[in-house]
């Protein structure tokens, strides 16, 4: 694909070079500076100063003068012509002989004494660019002969010429390179490279010098660009191996140079410009007659018969802008890159980094998503570049502006779409993924307000999930410009948040009560009545919490108390006074009730009023529902259990309290019994279980309730007291005759039969009825005869250990009475340490004395007697 990349601008016309001469050629040509030489046909020299000239408009042009000709006297054309400028000399081939010329005077320099300045039998040479040996005033060449298939390397000074090395070539050479040690030949059949300095060659391609022209071209240090069969433009390093890929150029190829990153070949009728970077035809420009084509120093020029012209490349940035104008992005940063080594690097940086952003608003425009977001970021693209397309989405207070010149052709994104919605879109999406990858990386540095209230704006209108994410994170939304937003796509949940998140709270409860309340529309969330509960239970403002909380209680009761009961304790939340919240759901009795379920229930508060008053509001709700007609049997059940279980579960309220309340009421003798059973009066309770409700289960279950805390000598008694109930004549009615004839007889048998270990069998035996059948009672009397023979066995084991342990001692004392035992003064204590102050003492076995005293308060501090240190562990 064509770029311009060169224009062919005039150098020397043709009427300044030969006059009316019509007959003279250009044969070589030479440029140092502004110094240009010219060898021509007639054996002449021409010297011209080149000045370039720049036009307002920035075209340049070249201005030509004169300054000598000289004519060297050889009746032959001029072949070759090189500038040595550090000598002031020009190497000139003319007639087969190289010799020097004053670059000024254009005079022939005399042979030196002692040296000739010239050689012969020369066919062509060339100049070491990167010459070995370190003089700064000698310049190194290398030279063909004629006659031998040889390459001489020599030294040339000021006056004369020095032969240094002579290399012997498989064939005669016809065209030569010189770089370093490093010799690249065109020979008769094939190209080479020759290091003449240890003699190692490498063959490189083959190559019929008869068919074509060869071309050896060095291009840079140890790389060379050779004319190859098929048309190729091949290069070769030092070592023989190409490292480029060949360019394709014309078979009638007569001259070729390089002007990075460009190869520029002159053939017959044509100059064609191929890329170094992708080997692509960039521009070809028509130039007949041509036959010289020269670079010097990065300047291009060629030569025609009659006139010289210079190869002027365009600077590179319009070249790269033209490229990016015909939307080829892909070569535009090619070349870019191709030409960071010829840039400064932080020229280069800038310019990189703005073709990465104009190409990657070219490949947006293309719908290019995934290519244009990696040359934003290569880019470093200020990403409001970007949403400064998008109408309306940076905020008013934003104070960007676009960069100068422009990144890209668009207007906005209305432009670029041009009335496509589809493609509106898809853009848009394309912008929230960018921003939602950006906004937490330092591309959103100093502009993070414009990047967040943006991608508020595009979640709003697009009604995305993530913009609830976006307001529930740390972000930098401006409030003033995203409210309209916000109200225009009816997303007042997400303004709330909003609200919430820039400290105004009330703001955001009164927006979303009007939501819930139905004065708004917004179906974000179906449950925001609970997320205001939530919102108000940790929020940490306690007049919103009072102002609000009343309106929520209203709502659902149930849900509303979540309000108090569920706030947590933390250091950031002022706590609550209960009685405060008491005093406040004073008029909402069901939430009142869950409250205090709450403290009393959940998290234990020990306070009296707060367990007394649950059990009021427990007993009034049961009282209430005994005076519905008809009653309900299942309300009124589970309304009795959680009295019931309040009852025998607290200890704090207040039971006489509670029993004036409930005194009259026959129907709920079964919570009287249990306050009984809190006061102490487990008489009371018994009777009313059972001479009133006839419950036995319910009354052991008492007993069992009653003493579940205490030792077993009270439970023993409550049990006794349920016995002597069930067996308490004056109040059952009936005799006690007819053993198991009544209901209380039955209930007093089977108590004794299921809780026949607790009771003193002894003390039951005297208050049963003589006239009891034995077989009645055969479970509890085994039980009762079981438990008294293994209390005797157990305490003859006892009596028995004992006594041998009494034995045992005995036996250790008469041993320790046949040694006699030594006491005095400066002899000490074994327990205590002290001296012994009177003869009175204890003896340890092993014969060791200790004081009486010390031994008798060993004994009373040892639960199991004594232990002592001896192996037979007894005194």
């Amino acid at each position: 694909m064509s770029v311009k990349a060169f224009e062919l601008v005039p150098a020397v016309e043709r009427d300044l070079l030969m006059g009316d001469k019509a007959r003279i050629n250009i044969e070589c040509i030479e440029c140092c500076g502004k110094h240009l030489y010219m060898g021509t046909n007639d054996c002449f020299i021409h010297h011209f100063l080149l000045d370039e000239v720049t036009s307002s408009k920035g075209k340049l042009s070249y201005s030509a003068q004169k300054l000598l000709h000289k004519y060297l006297g050889l009746k032959k054309p001029v072949a070759e012509l090189r500038a040595a400028s550090a000598l002031e000399r020009l190497i000139v081939l003319c007639d087969g002989i190289v010799f020097l010329v004053d670059m000024v005077t254009l005079e022939t320099v005399p042979s030196a004494a002692g040296g000739g300045a010239k050689i012969r039998g020369v066919t062509a040479f060339c100049i070491n660019e990167n010459p070995v040996n370190g003089d700064p005033f000698c310049v190194e060449m290398g030279v063909l002969s004629s006659k031998r298939r040889t390459v001489q390397i020599y030294m040339v000074y000021e006056d004369r010429v020095q032969l240094v090395k002579e290399v012997t070539t498989p064939e005669q050479p016809c065209a030569v390179s010189v770089d370093g040690y490093f010799l690249c030949l065109a020979l008769a059949t094939q190209y080479m490279i020759l290091n003449y300095n240890t003699g190692a060659s490498q063959d490189l391609f083959p190559y019929n010098s008869e068919e074509r022209r060869p071309i050896v071209k060095r291009i840079g240090r140890e790389e060379f660009l050779l004319a190859a069969p098929g048309g190729l433009g091949m290069f070769a390093n030092a070592e023989g191996v190409s490292q480029r890929a060949p360019v394709n150029w014309s078979e009638s190829v007569i001259g070729a140079a390089v002007c990075f990153p460009y190869v520029v070949a002159l053939d017959e009728s044509f100059i064609t410009i191929h890329s170094m970077l992708d080997q692509q035809l960039k521009q070809t420009l028509s130039f007949r007659d041509g036959h010289i084509l020269q670079d010097f120093e990065g300047r291009v020029i060629l030569a025609s018969t009659k006139a010289v012209y210079v190869l002027v490349p365009l600077p590179l940035e319009r070249q790269i802008q033209d490229l990016l104008a015909s939307h080829r992005v892909e070569e535009a940063l090619l070349l870019t890159e191709g030409a960071q080594q010829n840039i400064p690097k932080d020229k280069y940086q800038i310019l990189h980094k703005r073709i990465l952003q104009q190409a990657g608003f070219i490949q947006f425009g293309q719908l290019q998503f995934l290519e244009a977001k990696e040359h934003f970021r290569k880019g470093q693209l200020d990403v409001r570049e970007l949403i400064s397309l998008y109408p309306l989405l940076l905020p008013a207070s934003s104070s960007f502006t676009r960069c100068h010149p422009p990144l890209h052709e668009f207007a906005d994104l209305n432009h670029l779409a041009q009335g496509d919605q589809e493609k509106v879109l898809r853009c848009k999406k394309f912008l929230i993924s960018y921003l939602g990858e950006v906004r937490s990386t330092e591309v959103a540095n100093g502009c993070k307000e414009d990047v967040d209230t943006a991608l508020l704006k595009l979640y709003a209108e697009q009604d995305h999930d993530s913009l609830l994410d976006l307001l529930a994170s740390d972000n930098a939304c401006q409030l003033a410009d995203s409210l309209p937003w916000l109200e225009k796509y009816h997303k007042y949940f997400a303004l709330g948040l909003l609200y919430h998140y820039n400290g105004q709270d009330s703001a955001a409860l009164q927006l979303w009560i009007r939501v819930v309340d139905g004065d708004l529309q917004d179906s974000t969330r179906s449950d925001l009545y609970e997320y205001i509960v939530d919102f108000l239970y940790s929020c940490s403002n306690l007049d919103l919490v009072w102002k609000y909380a009343d309106w929520a209680l209203q709502k659902d009761p149930t849900i509303g108390v979540h309000i108090f009961t569920k706030r947590p304790a933390s250091k950031d939340l002022s706590e609550l006074n209960p009685d405060d919240v008491i005093t406040y759901l004073g008029k909402h009795s069901q939430a009142l009730l869950l409250y205090l379920e709450h403290l009393v229930l959940e998290r234990r508060t020990k306070k009296e009023k707060f367990h007394t008053h649950l059990a009021v509001l427990y007993l009034e709700r049961v009282l209430s529902l005994l005076l519905e007609s008809p009653t309900d049997e299942q309300k009124l059940s589970r309304a009795r259990e959680r009295l019931q279980a309040l009852l025998r579960e607290s200890n704090l309220y207040r039971a006489q309290f509670l029993l004036g309340k409930m005194e009259d009421c026959e129907q709920l003798l079964l919570e009287r019994a249990t306050l009984h059973g809190k006061l102490e009066e487990h008489d009371k309770a018994l009777h009313i279980l059972v001479h009133k409700l006839r419950d036995f289960p319910s009354a052991e279950a008492f007993c069992t309730w009653a003493s579940s805390c205490r030792d077993s000598a009270y439970r023993q008694q409550l049990f006794h007291l349920l016995l002597g109930v069930y067996l308490d004549t004056n109040l059952s009615g009936k005799p006690q005759t007819a053993a198991g004839g009544g209901d209380l007889e039955m209930a007093a048998v089977d108590l004794l039969n299921r809780h026949g270990e607790v009771f003193d069998a002894v003390r039951v035996l005297r208050m049963l009825p003589e006239g009891w059948s034995l077989q009645l009672l055969r479970p509890f009397l085994g039980r009762a005869i079981r438990a008294s023979m293994h209390a005797c066995r157990t305490s003859q084991i006892a009596l028995g250990l004992a006594h041998s342990e009494n034995l045992q001692l005995l036996h250790d004392r008469l041993k320790d009475r046949k040694k006699p035992v030594f006491v005095s003064e400066k002899k000490g204590c074994h327990l205590c340490h002290n001296t012994f102050s009177e003869p009175d003492v204890v003896c340890l076995p092993g014969g060791v004395p200790v004081h009486t005293h010390c031994v008798a308060q060993r004994v009373r501090d040892s639960p199991t007697k004594r232990r002592l240190t001896n192996s037979s562990n007894h005194t």
